[in-house]
């Protein structure tokens, strides 16, 4: 079996036949990392947002999981078998993943599972995860489990104990610290998922900061064209404007604010898609002066051990595979997200879910991102950070590398720079 993932992994250089006779004429000569990996593989399954609005996160995803997938085997596997990944595009569609999961483990008969990406998509899986009693570690998904509690879900997203307004909390944090101190707000959402969570979550932040809220409305997740959107809340005059939205909705927001020239104080907060570098370098200039939440940069304190090297190898296939450039929002969580699963079976010697799970509760876990301890399945800090964008000139993916561009303005331990205030300076300070 070893000797067939090899062929499939180095067709492209010699014919499949004449490798495999020459593996095993020389079976002396295989490095003894893969010669102590014997029997069927082990097989981890999920879904992925391959295609779809989630795609450019989804793939990113997976170029990373896959550099995991290789750098296991090169040590020698789990529990001395190697490991595969069996995964199916979902196509970022919530009604595919059930059947996907049904297939994968009544047909592929994988031994573990892990969830695909986005919080929707988690959520068509729970259900299944949890009638097979499977361990279920989601990748950035919003309180995925807020309506389940099921015990053996772990979610790799650094929202902390309490993920629905987490992802403002550091945006009106550093509204309020500024003079004058602003007094409106409006939230906008998209009516899905992500969107209502962080909406709930961002009304208790508002509520908590005693603001006023002036605007407070959702629009169909599939709209795009949000003038109408943005010149409904340029009515009210908010001093800030909290969007919680999808991929596509948040370059629909990004360039209605541009067309309607609305200048708020302050802009952004929980919009998923500023964070993809192909969004990054689509929106270019026009996303000067916003600020958004993200959840890893190279800055110099999340430079984890090990995760410089996995950024390298994933930027040197990215162009290759057509992925996400830089990787910088989903690559180490991806990795991460595997890293978890890897140390428990390690720890454990075991595939057994219950012990799996119970050894993921108890534990502190060493990942690219830095460690991860869950606590109700969620992380037990907060780790959000808020970004400015700032000088960006032109449409030129390669200026995202350089993260001068955009900011870490918080929380203060990952801080590289100060907030611009308001936005109007912010849009005037860059040339």
């Amino acid at each position: 079996m070893l000797v067939e993932i090899k062929i499939q992994r180095f067709s492209g250089a010699v014919s499949g036949a004449l490798f495999a006779i020459s593996a095993l004429l020389a079976g002396a000569f295989v490095p003894s990392s893969l010669a102590a990996q014997t029997g069927e593989p082990i097989k981890i399954g999920y879904s992925m947002a391959l295609t779809g609005g989630l795609a450019p996160n989804g793939k990113s995803a997976l170029l990373a999981q896959k550099i995991w997938e290789e750098d296991v085997n090169a040590r020698g596997g789990l529990l001395g078998r190697p490991v595969k990944l069996v995964y199916y595009d979902d196509q970022t569609n919530p009604a595919t993943v059930p059947g996907i999961y049904t297939k994968l483990l009544d047909i592929d008969r994988v031994d573990l599972i892990i969830g695909g990406y986005g919080t929707n998509l988690l959520e068509s899986a729970m259900p299944i995860a949890m009638q097979r009693k499977k361990v279920f570690i989601g990748l950035i998904g919003t309180a995925v489990n807020s309506t389940f509690n099921y015990v053996n879900y772990f979610s790799m997203i650094p929202t902390g104990p309490y993920p629905k307004p987490s992802y403002t909390k550091g945006f009106l944090d550093l509204a309020l610290r500024q003079n004058p101190k602003p007094k409106t707000v409006a939230i906008v959402a998209a009516d899905a998922g992500h969107g209502l969570y962080t909406a709930e979550g961002a009304r208790e932040n508002v509520k908590a900061a005693g603001l006023i809220v002036v605007y407070d409305r959702r629009y169909p997740s599939a709209t795009t064209d949000l003038v109408p959107v943005v010149r409904a809340i340029a009515e009210t005059n908010p001093d800030l404007v909290i969007v919680c939205s999808y991929p596509p909705d948040s370059i629909g927001m990004v360039r209605a604010v541009n067309e309607v020239g609305f200048r708020p104080k302050m802009i952004g907060g929980a919009m998923v898609g500023l964070q993809s570098t192909a969004i990054k370098a689509r929106l270019g200039p026009l996303l000067n002066g916003w600020t958004n939440y993200d959840i890893w940069l190279p800055v110099p304190k999340m430079q984890i051990a090990g995760v410089d090297e996995m950024i390298k190898k994933y930027q040197l296939r990215a162009s290759v595979e057509g992925v996400d450039a830089l990787g910088y929002y989903m690559a180490p969580w991806s990795y991460a997200q595997l890293q978890v699963l890897q140390q428990a079976v390690v720890a454990t010697q075991s595939l057994d879910d219950a012990k799996l799970g119970d050894y993921i509760r108890a534990n502190t876990f060493k990942t690219v991102i830095g460690d991860v301890r869950f606590a109700n399945g969620e992380f037990a800090q907060s780790r959000v950070l808020q970004v400015q964008f700032r000088n960006v000139k032109t449409n030129d993916l390669a200026q995202f590398k350089d993260i001068s561009t955009q900011v870490v303005v918080a929380p203060t331990e990952y801080e590289s720079g100060k907030l611009i205030y308001p936005y109007e300076k912010a849009l005037a300070s860059n040339p």
